[in-house]
């Protein structure tokens, strides 16, 4: 396929010599589940410009977005907003970090760019293959950070146990994706539940790539996975930028001890964007 495109409209793309082609691939990396260009969520997006997309102010639709979540999520309590799942993804660890005064992380599957993930790669540079991108390299990454992430894979119960039993002393919480090309066995997620609860840390739920497309709402719902926190970004506007981060007031308020601010996580148009796109799935 072509590496530059000049409009994308439903599923078609063309490229900058005007030759059409029928997008059978990603749909914006998993962003567009209604299509390119949805003329509903346009709308919706060019009503949030032509009023002011941006100011010192916060806007309604933050509100009115976080109640949708938290009617579509009715275990989680409270919102926070990034822009982009990476950033979503580093900012639940910050809270769990937080919450819980511990540092290190188990997780499975992919999470993102951040230096709490890519740390995994410091102690082995192939401890992310398989994960989902083979070959992610720490460089950049600070050498201290080396041993505060571990990987698991999906569905393997005794190695998650063993890892709990090695690190449990500082473990801040675990983080996995529900769902990408396998589905859980039984007893996987129960058995982490479990042992989150038992050790009174927040299991994470990575919902970047399942939320709104498996489900109207995520794939904890649908496979009846009961998380601490969850993320959610992608689908959720149908390819304008904005995350949200969702979970119990028991840990999401350590995210008012911690620094965590950006100016343009308060923007409008993700907001609209998202409440337009929830509706349409609805």
């Amino acid at each position: 396929w072509p590496a530059y495109y000049a409009k994308a409209k439903g599923c078609e793309v063309w490229d900058l010599d005007g030759n059409k082609y029928i997008d059978m691939s990603y749909m914006g990396i998993g962003a567009c589940t209604l299509g390119y260009a949805d003329d509903d969520v346009n709308a919706a997006v060019i009503e949030a410009v032509n009023n002011g997309s941006m100011s010192t102010l916060m806007v309604p639709e933050e509100v009115e977005l976080a109640e949708m979540l938290l009617d579509l999520h009715p275990w989680a309590e409270q919102v926070r907003y990034a822009k982009g799942g990476g950033d979503a993804m580093a900012v639940a660890v910050r809270i769990a970090r937080a919450a819980t005064k511990k540092d290190k992380i188990l997780f499975c599957g992919y999470h993102g760019w951040h230096d709490w993930y890519l740390s995994a790669n410091l102690a082995d540079d192939s401890a992310l293959d398989g994960q989902l991108l083979p070959g992610l390299s720490p460089v950049g990454v600070a050498r201290e950070l080396q041993d505060t992430s571990y990987p698991f894979w999906y569905n393997k119960i005794e190695q998650f146990k063993k890892l709990v039993k090695e690190q449990e002393d500082d473990l801040a919480g675990v983080v996995l994706e529900a769902a990408r090309n396998m589905t859980p066995e039984a007893d996987f997620f129960a058995t982490i539940e479990e042992e989150c609860h038992r050790l009174n840390i927040p299991l994470i739920i990575d919902e970047v790539t399942s939320g709104f497309r498996m489900y109207c709402g995520g794939a904890c719902e649908y496979f009846g996975i009961h998380p601490d926190m969850a993320v959610f970004a992608k689908g959720m506007a149908n390819g304008y930028p904005v995350a949200a981060i969702i979970g119990k007031k028991k840990f999401m308020d350590a995210a008012q001890d911690s620094f965590i601010s950006s100016t343009f996580w308060t923007e409008r148009i993700g907001f609209a964007a998202a409440i337009a796109t929830i509706k349409k799935y609805k």
